[in-house]
């Protein structure tokens, strides 16, 4: 019966210890890699609305978003999800407008400039 007990702690103590981690995962990602300082805040402003609200985001930010990395973009994307004021969106949208920005702006930086 007391092994039951301590089975029963330590698959309690591994399941908060795990719930944690989870949740301080993109703060952690965002602090390691300097997330936060990458990008100016306009090109921070249109990132977010073209992927919370709607807009358009310019070539200038794009190339921004593109420095800043796809490691960073999604971790801040996942943080601010994770934000009680944006309960109420659907994270799988949110998502999907995420890496369509990313994509396009990676496409847009990737390809060649037209000649002038």
């Amino acid at each position: 019966m007391a092994s039951l007990n301590v089975s029963s702690v330590l698959v309690v103590l591994f399941l908060t210890c795990w719930a944690v981690m989870a949740t301080k995962g993109n703060d952690q990602i965002i602090k390691e890699n300097n997330c936060e300082s990458k990008m100016g805040l306009p090109c921070v402003l249109e990132a977010f609305t073209s992927i919370f609200n709607t807009g358009s985001i310019s070539n200038k930010c794009c190339g921004e978003l593109v420095v800043l990395g796809k490691v960073c973009h999604s971790a801040l994307v996942r943080r601010t999800l994770e934000n009680p004021l944006f309960k109420d969106l659907n994270p799988a949208t949110i998502i999907a407008k995420s890496i369509q920005t990313w994509n396009n702006c990676l496409a847009l930086i990737d390809s060649p400039s037209p000649s002038t």
